[in-house]
């Protein structure tokens, strides 16, 4: 809207019919307008988390789906050829620790047992045998020889009755606290294998990570795709990500640094968009940034404002007018904003009197609102101000702006 104001040539009739209209008190609402843009509240680059082959893709564009929905599989045949062999691996390994935790059976010990006693057997004939030898000897009837291959089958058996008493002594024993825990090694790894590839294989399904709205496919099954970040830019991902996927849509407003005090967590909004001229939206102020923007040297604050749409006919992108509900005027002369003119250096209005003369007057303005302005001081209720420039009234360039809320 462009204002315009009006000086009043002094040459004008009193006679001259001029447009006025009468100064009343009234409450009004005060807002603040700001533009905006209807953005998603939340939108990610869906894929894979490691690099491979798109087997199945299961929505389209335009599909709402739900947070967890299976969305894509990835191909994993290579995969499933490792998780059988971790499977069989943890199998194998918890096996062996349940033998070795239930330790020697009685059949190995009683085996042990046996073989201690034939050892035993050979030993007492190796005595005897030597002995009847060491008599012969003595008598002269074989020679050192004879013997001394006797004592050393002796020492022999001796040795094989001394490591069956070992193997014997371990069968009785169990399993050494070493072997349990190598045991228990073994299969803590092998679930830790199995878990690794596991979890390889779950990656494979892609989920929805919130709830929203396919908004761009970039892959068809048979496609190589690759993991990307979820910022990562419209045209990085045409190359490997597999979709786009963005939440329900919300407002974000810049609002004026001089205003931005006014601003609070909850307000009512109130968003029109150029699309629907004859619709407004609801919506309320969900964050505001703690950090400012400035733009062709204009400060101005990011507020985000949850949206009413159950329609969906505002479509991510558009832009909209914003106005925020910051408070109320209430009982105030309120004046039309075209009707303030600046004259010398007072800003004030022109009031036709009871005679029909036209004089300016000047007033104290404070909020304007729409298309009217508060004079706090000035006027009086029921003064007609002149709304409309007569023929004799020259523009003035460089006149006050009202100050807008």
């Amino acid at each position: 809207m462009v204002y315009r104001q009006w000086v009043l040539a002094p040459q004008l009739a009193s006679q001259q019919e001029v447009k006025t209209v009468p100064v009343k008190r009234q409450s009004v609402p005060l807002t603040i307008t700001a533009n905006g843009s209807v953005d998603p509240e939340r939108s990610i680059n869906v894929s894979p988390k490691s690099s491979g082959t798109l087997k199945t893709l299961l929505v389209n564009v335009g599909d709402t789906v739900q947070e967890g929905q299976i969305l894509a599989y990835m191909d994993d045949s290579s995969l499933q050829g490792q998780l059988a062999q971790a499977q069989g691996q943890l199998a194998s390994s918890e096996a062996n620790r349940q033998k070795i935790r239930a330790g020697n059976r009685p059949e190995d010990i009683a085996s042990a047992q046996a073989q201690l006693d034939e050892a035993e057997a050979k030993l007492r004939q190796a005595e005897l045998t030597m002995q009847q030898d060491q008599d012969l000897y003595d008598a002269r009837a074989i020679a050192l020889r004879d013997l001394e291959s006797s004592r050393a089958n002796r020492d022999s058996a001796q040795a094989q009755v001394k490591q069956a008493q070992q193997s014997l002594a371990l069968q009785q024993a169990g399993s050494r606290s070493e072997d349990i825990a190598a045991a228990e090694a073994d299969v803590v790894s092998a679930k830790g294998s199995l878990q690794n590839i596991q979890i390889q294989v779950d990656e494979t399904v892609i989920r929805a990570p919130f709830s929203g709205t396919v908004i761009r496919k970039y892959a068809d099954p048979g496609a190589f795709v690759a993991p990307t970040t979820a910022a990562s830019s419209e045209f990085s991902a045409t190359s490997s990500s597999i979709l786009s996927l963005a939440s329900k849509n919300q407002v974000v407003a810049n609002v004026a640094e001089t205003n931005i005090a006014r601003m609070r967590i909850g307000q009512r909004a109130v968003i029109r968009a150029d699309a629907y001229p004859d619709k407004t939206f609801a919506g309320s102020i969900t964050e505001i940034s703690p950090q400012s923007t400035v733009e062709q040297n204009v400060t101005s604050f990011e507020v985000k404002v949850s949206l009413s749409d159950p329609q969906n006919l505002l479509r991510s992108g558009m832009n909209v007018d914003v106005s925020f509900a910051v408070g109320q005027l209430n009982n105030v002369l309120l004046v039309p904003t075209v009707a303030i003119v600046r004259q010398d250096s007072s800003t004030g209005v022109y009031v036709e009197t009871s005679d029909r003369q036209v004089i300016f007057k000047p007033i104290e303005t404070g909020a304007t609102v729409e298309t009217q302005t508060e004079a706090r001081s000035g006027l009086e209720a029921g003064e007609n101000v002149l709304v409309s420039p007569p023929p004799s009234a020259k523009s003035t360039s460089g006149g006050l702006m009202p100050p807008r809320f």
